[in-house]
């Protein structure tokens, strides 16, 4: 393996696969097969996932929400999905933690960089909610600051599309995707990998990131098994 100790972002949106909100049970058992696939393979795997399935801070704010309750509202929505991946990775015989940067009751417990390393080190899938803990902060901010603590060795970003282009390929057939580009070009061309605040903390810690497509079957394998798909975004 290339990569033996991880941190695997996903966006809320995923979940929904073919729903208009919510979480599709399919999407997620298939999400937790591939987890299960590089566990199997002895990878640490931790995790962080996004809550827009079900809840947008600045979604709430656009509807006159103060910003501040919309944001804490958005990352108790990153609780209900981390607790659905769980229960889908447990299903299928997957050992987990679900971490939390807010404590609530018997259903987390608090995040601390020690307590997630120590559960890596065991063999768990840990599971880290609730992003940063405060508001003004995506999960993609929340997701880099959790693979910093936990010192993983790279930043995987698990899209719908397979890594980075020159403009959004949904929109334009005529981008072109990037197999690797320094942060310095990515700043450059001005290209939305991630909100400045995470990209910024990935380079000034010299973490790589693969951008690459999560829902194409045995991808997150090859990623960490080093095989040459998706964007690698490094310094």
């Amino acid at each position: 393996m290339k990569y033996n100790r991880i941190l695997l972002k996903l966006s809320g949106e995923a979940l929904m696969g073919e729903k208009q909100y919510g979480i599709d049970p399919v999407r997620l058992e298939d999400y937790a097969d591939e987890i299960k696939s590089i566990v199997e393979k002895n990878v640490q795997v931790a995790i962080v996932i996004g809550g827009g399935n079900i809840f947008r801070g600045l979604q709430g704010t656009t509807e006159g929400m103060d910003r501040v309750q919309g944001d804490y509202m958005g990352m108790l929505a990153t609780v209900i999905n981390s607790m659905a991946l769980q229960a889908a990775l447990e299903k299928i015989g997957v050992k987990t933690a679900l971490l939390s940067s807010f404590q609530i009751g018997p259903v987390t417990e608090l995040m601390s960089r020690r307590r997630a390393i120590e559960y890596l080190e065991q063999g768990k899938v840990v599971i880290i909610s609730g992003g940063t803990g405060n508001p003004y902060f995506t999960t993609d901010s929340a997701s880099v600051l959790r693979c910093v603590e936990i010192k993983a060795d790279v930043f995987l970003k698990g899209t719908r599309v397979d890594g980075v282009y020159t403009a959004d390929p949904e929109k334009d057939p005529e981008a072109r995707k990037y197999k690797n580009i320094s942060f310095e070009g990515a700043y450059e061309k001005q290209l939305k990998i991630m909100d400045l605040t995470a990209f910024t903390m990935c380079r000034e810690n010299n973490l790589p990131i693969i951008v690459f497509n999560m829902n194409i079957k045995g991808n997150l394998k090859k990623v960490v098994t080093g095989d040459n798909i998706g964007t690698l975004v490094s310094n």
